[in-house]
């Protein structure tokens, strides 16, 4: 009888630190230690949420924008770095496979990206978002197939979406046809009022349903105070309250926990890892259920260069020209165009004869 797998997972809904990226690093490293005090295994994050979601631009137009933008910049983690190696250092210390949302500067560019450190410690997965949505396009640039992976960690295959990731069903299928098991889903929060609440979760216990996976989702949350401090304008304050949807739903696509909607706090549930076997003998989207003959994704996952540079092959030494017949052609044409299977040796004596 195949023995039981449990795993405890966590995911976090807490508020950034507006003011410092440090100050949400050490946010984010305490919530893993408290995580893992709750037995966690996995701890999931929000949305960019180092060192914080670009709120600013969905509430103010581009030509307003820059100064938030410059300060988004130098605040932004790079990979591999300072950010990253005190993530992994907590993740190793607690023996915890962490999932954060970073703002990515790479360059001269951002980008929506997801770190999946596993239990040791190690990056085993970084992956941007593929298109950023509206407003967003303004801040970050645009990910590649290469992040379309599921990676084997300490607690099963995770996959990873990012926001309205979830609403491209190709991107999804593409994690559900590498057998996720753990689908990691972030969103910011605090965006939009419970419109986007909603439609989180409805999107989140679709996938789960439909890869028969269980979802972990985190979204992130803002106190009044930041709200303020973002926007001092009472009509496009409330566009930046509401929209959260910290959830943990089963492969049957039930909460496994109530969700949690406001406020800060740490959900925490145990995941009967049998459950996907469960969902997928009675509908395996790439399995039994599919009908890859009829339909199927193909997916270039190749990472994208702005350049590629052509070496070129080594140039081989002339071969040297093979020496003439000692004798011109007679009328024996068999010796000049051997008979297939003749052997060498009765070749080269006619050859012979002919000269003689």
């Amino acid at each position: 009888m195949t023995e039981k797998r449990t795993v405890r997972v966590a995911a976090v809904q807490i508020a950034p630190d507006l003011d410092s990226a440090d100050g949400t690093v050490g946010r984010v490293c305490q919530a893993i230690a408290e995580a893992a005090a709750k037995g966690a295994a996995l701890v999931v994050f929000p949305e960019t949420f180092v060192p914080y979601y670009p709120y600013f631009s969905f509430v103010r137009p581009p030509v307003l924008a820059g100064a938030d933008h410059l300060t988004l910049y130098e605040r932004a983690v790079v990979v591999p770095g300072p950010v990253t190696d005190a993530v992994a250092a907590a993740a190793r210390s607690h023996g915890v496979v962490v999932v954060l949302g970073v703002n990515e500067r790479d360059h001269g560019s951002l980008y929506n990206t997801q770190l999946v450190f596993d239990a040791d410690g190690s990056l085993i997965l970084k992956r941007r978002k593929i298109t950023p949505t509206y407003h967003e396009r303004m801040i970050w640039g645009q990910g590649d197939g290469a992040g379309l992976t599921v990676v084997d960690s300490s607690v099963g295959r995770i996959g990873a979406l990012a926001c309205w990731e979830h609403y491209n069903p190709l991107a999804r299928y593409a994690l559900m046809a590498q057998h996720e098991e753990i689908h990691v889903a972030q969103f910011p929060g605090s965006l939009v009022g419970q419109i986007f609440a909603d439609q989180i979760e409805v999107t989140i216990r679709h996938h789960a349903l439909e890869s028969g996976c269980f979802v972990v989702n985190a979204t992130g949350w803002l106190t009044e105070a930041q709200i303020a401090a973002i926007t001092p304008e009472p009509g496009l304050q409330n566009a930046l309250r509401g929209g959260c949807m910290t959830a943990i739903v089963s492969p049957e696509g039930k909460h496994v926990v109530p969700p949690l909607t406001s406020g800060e706090g740490i959900l925490v549930a145990d995941l009967d890892m049998g459950l996907i076997t469960k969902r997928k003998r009675m509908m395996d989207s790439v399995g039994h259920y599919a009908r890859p003959e009829l339909l199927s994704l193909r997916l270039d996952n190749r990472p994208a260069m702005p350049m590629t540079t052509m070496i070129p092959a080594a140039i081989p030494a002339a071969t040297p020209p093979a020496a003439p017949l000692e004798q011109e052609h007679t009328d024996h044409d068999d010796a000049r165009f051997p008979i297939p299977g003749e052997p060498a040796h009765q070749r080269v004596a006619i050859l012979r004869h002919q000269a003689g």
